[in-house]
């Protein structure tokens, strides 16, 4: 498709490239190209499954296109608004395959818990399975919170956008969760054989 003037999708901001897509094919793939490995890390570490995350990141941007003429920018970014979209399709997935969500964090928490989280939730020689255990039975929105943080490496006003809760609300329910995986942690070294087959300890806080 044939455009009027010439547009600089590179240096176009997110906003411009949503209004440009609704009848500019080459808008909207800029915008796929700017958040298409993003999302399909989200999804991905929502599934633990590279075929099912390849699809559900397909549907994503299939629905967003579809969806491209209702998306106004009225203090939600393009970018949390896809976001919000992997949320919806990835917890209708779970729901369908009747699977607990479970998240893939080998690789997060070798690479950034360990390092980034403080001192007082992951020490030197704690048990890691004990940790990818404990995030395991986190409920959904507090393993979202963290993939968000820590995958994503987004700020909290960022994740709060997607969340849909305020910057503080974000910061109260990171602090809730660090302790929670600091409790339960604590119990599991205390206490390794009974923590194996307790599966509600992080729940229920």
């Amino acid at each position: 498709m044939t455009t009027p003037f010439t547009r600089d999708y590179g240096q176009a901001d997110d906003a411009q490239l949503a209004r440009w897509a609704r009848d500019d094919a080459e808008a909207f793939g800029e915008l796929y190209r700017r958040y298409v490995k993003k999302i399909y890390n989200y999804v991905f570490y929502r599934t633990n499954n590279h075929h099912d995350a390849e699809d559900l990141t397909a549907r994503v941007f299939y629905r967003a296109l579809a969806h491209i003429d209702s998306y106004t920018d009225r203090g939600v970014p393009f970018s949390a608004w896809l976001y919000r979209i992997a949320h919806n399709l990835v917890a209708n997935w779970h729901r369908d395959n009747s699977r607990r969500q479970i998240v893939s964090l080998d690789e997060y928490i070798g690479n950034t818990l360990r390092s980034e989280a403080p001192e007082h939730v992951v020490e030197a020689g704690q048990d890691r399975e004990a940790l990818l255990e404990a995030i395991r039975r986190l409920p959904e929105d507090r393993q979202q919170l963290l993939i968000l943080k820590y995958i994503e490496r987004l700020p909290n006003a960022k994740i709060g956008e997607i969340m849909n809760r305020t910057e503080g609300a974000v910061k109260s329910l990171y602090h809730r969760t660090l302790l929670a995986l600091r409790e339960e942690l604590a119990h599991y070294h205390h206490n390794p054989d009974k923590a194996e087959t307790d599966d509600t300890s992080v729940q229920r806080e």
